[in-house]
């Protein structure tokens, strides 16, 4: 669209409904163009995901949107930049992008009555878009960016926006001799040059930016806007680059294509990054002290969100929320998932949850990042950062107590891992966000503990997606039930499947007891080592290796074949290898598969088939 544009066409005396699409879809292609550029000024120590990747996507979400209403009426055009916006959001920039794009169509939108004819049924054609009906909508735009944020901070793309809104005024305030054409290119060139001589002035305001030799990434993104306004106005091409001080182009060089190393083997970002880290200590990470950025969508009555906003205040900060008629856009940064995500339950229904670690972000920005370590509510790695999963049939979120028995759950098929167990049980929002992560509309939960089976049945009443909780009371039963699974059955068939092989399973614990007991065979004193069933204490002794013994003794059969032993972090290899000697001596037919999980309290799970 925009090589037509571009293509020696006249000026444009005034915008129509074609030009609209036009200027969105020219936004779309100059964001995607130069999205590593704008990823690579994104060295905030709080990344927030990557600026210009987010704002992309949120751009392409804006093109979908569009894409089957583009030769309709301006107000369902408008309805449609609006609604796509809001839905396609991503990371904290494309959430206020959405904003400032919603607040520019709602001024955009025609004052008469359309029903996508082009005009009102009365042979009145919709107004055309002049000058200062545009200037009023990047005034609006900046507006509602502002009103979207709860604690708005200058230096940020906040800034810029309203700086270009103000020249934009200003350029129509009076009456002009100027032709139409001529006076709204000249009202975009005036924007345009005001929102370039904000951006540069960003670290001024920033220390962050200052000490990293960048300027607002989000802004840099934003002013391809005014470029795209004026690709359709005037003809002009989009920017083969983007504006930046020498300075900046420079620190940002490395990476972007067609460049060359300052130095053989030295990337100035990381450099630079590595400075400021080192003056600003830990906190550079972020701060505010939080680590988690936590997005979802609300479906909430608008009388409520004021009150949900009050109650995030005290959760977190860069907080953003976009939206009305019932549907909100949410961005918050977190030390608490949990309870952000239940304030949004308090409110109404959240759903299309995303989580992202931030800490993991800046050691990815920096060449050194592992993969992310699952955070209790998301599994890992997820999130609009992290690439594409391939969709399938029906998911499954399980939860797993330690790292070790994450890499065993994903290696049996499960997509989504929410950290818990004994003594660190996930909360409905927690599972709530892996289920809204996970890959399908279907999803079976493996809640591997008697504790968290009751949440678990709660997931389902807050998604639209299909949820199916196998009630797996264990660890050892949870890794049996993938056995029964299958990614292309539904959510359903897999319960079932899976169920059954769950119930195939005897399962059994070591422990030390926490206080007094009576057992079997007597009183059991705190401290002791105890073996459990699903029916309780059934063994006892004075070390791990006797209480092991014990419980094997009262659990397997002659039919068993399999018995698969997972170690835990307090497991001693001396214990381990004499329960072995035991089970070789006593139990000779019976299959020994060994497992290191690596879970606190208990060092040895039993699985028993």
């Amino acid at each position: 669209m925009s090589e037509e544009v571009s293509a020696g066409r006249l000026p444009t005396h005034a915008l129509d409904t074609g030009h609209v699409v036009a200027a969105v879809r020219a936004y779309g292609e100059a964001l995607q163009r130069h999205r590593t550029t704008i990823d690579r000024l994104n060295v905030y120590p709080v990344p927030d995901g990557d600026t210009g990747t987010n704002m992309a996507l949120t751009l392409a979400s804006v093109a979908s949107e569009l894409e089957p209403v583009a030769d309709a009426g301006r107000s369902e055009v408008c309805r449609a930049i609006s609604h796509g916006a809001l839905m396609g959001a991503r990371g904290n920039s494309g959430v206020i992008v959405s904003q400032l794009l919603r607040g520019f169509a709602a001024t955009l939108a025609p004052d008469i009555p359309d029903d996508g004819s082009g005009d009102d049924g009365s042979g009145l054609a919709e107004p055309m878009i002049d000058a200062w009906r545009l200037a009023e909508g990047l005034m609006a735009a900046s507006t509602a960016a502002d009103s979207a944020v709860m604690r708005p901070v200058e230096g940020t793309i906040l800034s810029v926006a309203r700086a270009c809104a103000y020249a934009a005024r200003a350029a129509v305030a009076n009456d002009s001799p100027q032709s139409g054409a001529a006076q709204l290119v000249a009202m975009l060139e005036t924007a345009r040059y005001a929102g370039q001589v904000a951006l540069e002035r960003t670290p001024q305001q920033l220390p962050v930016l200052a000490s990293a030799g960048v300027v607002d990434a989000g802004a840099a993104g934003y002013l391809l806007l005014l470029d795209a306004l004026l690709n359709v106005v005037d003809g002009r091409p989009l920017p083969e680059r983007v504006e930046l001080p020498a300075d900046v182009a420079a620190v940002i060089a490395h990476g972007n294509a067609g460049t060359s190393l300052p130095a053989a083997g030295v990337d100035p970002v990381a450099q630079r990054r590595d400075e400021m880290h080192s003056h600003l200590g830990d906190e550079a990470h972020d701060p505010s002290g939080t680590r988690y950025e936590v997005m979802f969508l609300l479906a909430a009555h608008d009388e409520r969100i004021d009150a949900f906003k009050a109650a995030w205040d005290a959760m977190g900060d860069s907080i953003v929320m976009v939206g009305g008629d019932g549907l909100w856009n949410c961005h918050i940064h977190t030390d608490d998932i949990g309870i952000v995500i239940e304030a949004g339950i308090d409110a109404g229904r959240p759903h299309r949850i995303q989580i992202t670690d931030l800490h993991e972000q800046v050691a990815g920005l920096g060449g050194h990042a592992e993969h992310p370590a699952p955070v209790a509510g998301a599994a890992a790695p997820s999130g609009p950062d992290t690439p594409d999963r391939p969709v399938v049939g029906c998911a499954v979120v399980v939860v797993s107590p330690s790292p070790g028995l994450d890499e065993l759950f994903a290696s049996m098929g499960a997509q989504e891992l929410v950290t818990g167990g004994q003594t660190m049980n996930p909360s409905t929002a927690e599972l709530l966000a892996a289920v809204e992560a996970a890959p399908s509309q279907q999803v079976v939960v493996l809640p591997n503990n008697s504790n968290i089976v009751p949440v678990a049945h709660q997931v389902g009443a807050h998604t639209d997606k299909e949820v199916a909780v196998v009630p797996t009371k264990s660890v050892p039963a949870g890794l049996a039930s993938l056995i029964g699974y299958d990614p292309d059955a539904d959510a359903g068939l897999n319960a079932v499947a899976m169920g059954d092989a769950a119930e195939a399973v005897t399962a059994g614990e070591v422990t030390r007891a926490v206080r007094d007991t009576e057992g079997p065979e007597g009183h059991i004193s705190a401290g002791e080592w105890i073996g459990l069933d699903a029916g309780g204490v059934v063994a006892a002794g004075d070390t791990a290796v006797s209480a092991a013994t014990g419980l094997l003794d009262r659990l397997l059969r002659p039919s068993h074949e399999i018995l698969t032993l997972i170690e835990g972090a307090d497991a001693q290899t001396a214990d381990t290898d004499a329960v072995l000697c035991w089970l070789t001596a006593q139990w000779p037919d019976v299959e020994i598969e060994r497992h290191v999980g690596g879970q606190d309290h208990y060092p040895y799970l039993f699985g028993i088939e």
